[in-house]
């Protein structure tokens, strides 16, 4: 049966039958494809690493200068309401934007100053949203925080320590973590993952997270673990980081809810429903919640904020920042206050070199080009990733020649080229059909294309069309 010949009443049954063969035939070769049995999933690609550049590099504090821009969206959900207005002292640590819902999150000062401004301003994804500008005083004076003891809250004051602390996901998606840790059923939760796989080409930031401040992952664990009683915690690390691997393991060794899982180094071994699949057998797909198959994921920069918002009463004001690539003269790690001007990290690196074509919001993967490195660091940014030379500008566009490649490295068990096809003539029906909402737009498909067809981006485009269409309805 072809892959390319399905149609009639019959096709979706076809389709069925056909995707069961393929994928029996690809987990065979994945799995040869990894003789020492590392945890991993069906799928997924091999790509530079360029991790080298900073992942021996400690993590610099850095204290920005000047104008500082916080958006009040840093999150899936209603964005924040205003709570302060043009003309009004703020403190470090002060709350200056409160969620608008329930799937939402609070939004504090990194710096104490004067509001200059209440108006829309660009973020790393391209977009305008309504931010909160505030004139850096530089001198960075401070609210107080209350601590607390983990064995004396209940499981509500945790939840609520947590929002009030304006905890998202940190690893990009930026959704509640209060909300992610209030499932219907909390007994049935028997794993929490804390997700060091960084497998983002050139990120390192959660690699140094783990090297350089390990203690709050494990505080932030054990406050999670604390909500779910019947829960294993385990921190999972692909095998490229064997520092860090150690380095937990040694943490944990005393800890009996929680241990260190090993992941076979492959992208994108970090997405939610990999690292599930990876660790427990388990899947999901785009209808369903890790917490229907027992399981909660949060990135290792969550756990960590977690910890301080618990533990020390402290809100999500800072951000571990990789600033890398050929194309910056020094990289680096930083911590840095939100709302820090990009522009400002790159320029204490040395600034761009000379010749630069592209400068990435996040990854070369899954990150957005930005047109302009005027951009606040906000509570998901992980990276600034500078190129000389762009090599997708090179590629020039061909036929599909039906090689099957996007199929072999699909980790959402998708026919990219067919829903490429299907979005690209508008047919809704059939890109739903063939399965085209389970793409995580991940970009293993356009990667390895040797017709360099831009897959990714042509299902990207649908999903949001659809969804959008959703949204109206």
């Amino acid at each position: 049966m072809s892959l390319f010949t399905f149609e009639g009443e019959e096709r979706a049954q076809g389709f069925s039958a056909l995707k069961d063969e393929v994928f029996s035939r690809l987990r065979t070769i994945w799995e040869n494809d990894n003789p020492e049995g590392l945890l991993t999933f069906v799928g997924g690609v091999h790509p530079y690493e360029g991790k080298e550049l900073t992942k021996d590099l400690p993590l610099e504090r850095f204290k920005p200068q000047g104008e500082m821009v916080f958006p009040v969206s840093q999150h899936i959900g209603a964005p924040a309401t205003p709570l302060v207005k043009k003309g009004d002292k703020v403190l470090r640590g002060q709350m200056i934007a409160e969620a608008g819902g329930f799937v939402s999150a609070h939004v504090f000062s990194s710096v104490s100053g004067t509001v200059k401004a209440v108006e829309p301003r660009l973020v790393p994804t391209g977009a305008m949203v309504n931010s909160i500008v505030i004139e850096n005083d530089g001198e960075y004076t401070e609210v107080e925080y209350t601590p607390a003891e983990l064995s004396e809250l209940s499981k509500e004051e945790i939840r609520a320590r947590i929002r009030a602390g304006g905890v998202v996901g940190m690893g990009g998606a930026g959704f509640p973590t209060d909300v992610k840790l209030s499932p219907k059923e909390p007994d049935k939760i028997e794993y929490v993952m804390v997700n060091g796989a960084e497998c983002e080409p050139y990120l390192t930031s959660d690699h140094r997270r783990m090297l350089d401040e390990p203690e709050a992952i494990v505080d932030g664990l054990r406050c999670i673990l604390a909500l779910f009683d019947n829960a294993q915690g385990c921190i999972c690390i692909e095998n490229n980081k064997p520092e860090c691997i150690e380095r937990m393991q040694e943490l944990v060794k005393d800890e009996p809810r929680m241990e260190v899982k090993v992941l076979l180094t492959k992208y994108p071994q970090g997405g939610e429903r990999n690292i599930i699949k990876a660790v427990t057998g388990r899947e999901i797909n785009s209808t369903m919640l890790p917490a229907d198959v027992g399981c909660v994921v949060d990135n290792v920069d969550t756990v960590s904020a977690i910890a301080d918002a618990v533990l020390r009463g402290k809100p999500v004001m800072s951000k571990i920042v990789t600033v890398t690539g050929n194309g910056v003269v020094s990289p680096k790690n930083f911590l840095a206050p939100t709302g820090t001007d990009m522009y400002e990290l790159i320029e204490a690196c040395g600034g761009l070199r000379d010749g630069v074509t592209k400068v990435i919001a996040g990854g070369p993967m899954m990150g957005f080009a930005m047109y302009d490195l005027h951009v606040p660091c906000t509570k998901t940014t992980a990276a600034c990733t500078c190129f000389v030379e762009d090599p997708v500008l090179k590629d020039v566009e061909t036929a599909c020649i039906n090689c099957g490649r996007c199929v072999e490295a699909c980790p959402s068990h998708v026919l990219p080229t067919r829903l490429a096809a299907f979005a690209d003539r508008g047919d809704l029906e059939s890109f739903q059909e063939f399965d085209g909402m389970e793409c995580c737009e991940c970009g293993c498909c356009s990667y390895v294309c040797p017709a360099k067809r831009q897959l990714t981006q042509s299902i990207k485009s649908m999903r949001r069309m659809i969804l959008n269409n959703r949204k109206k309805k």
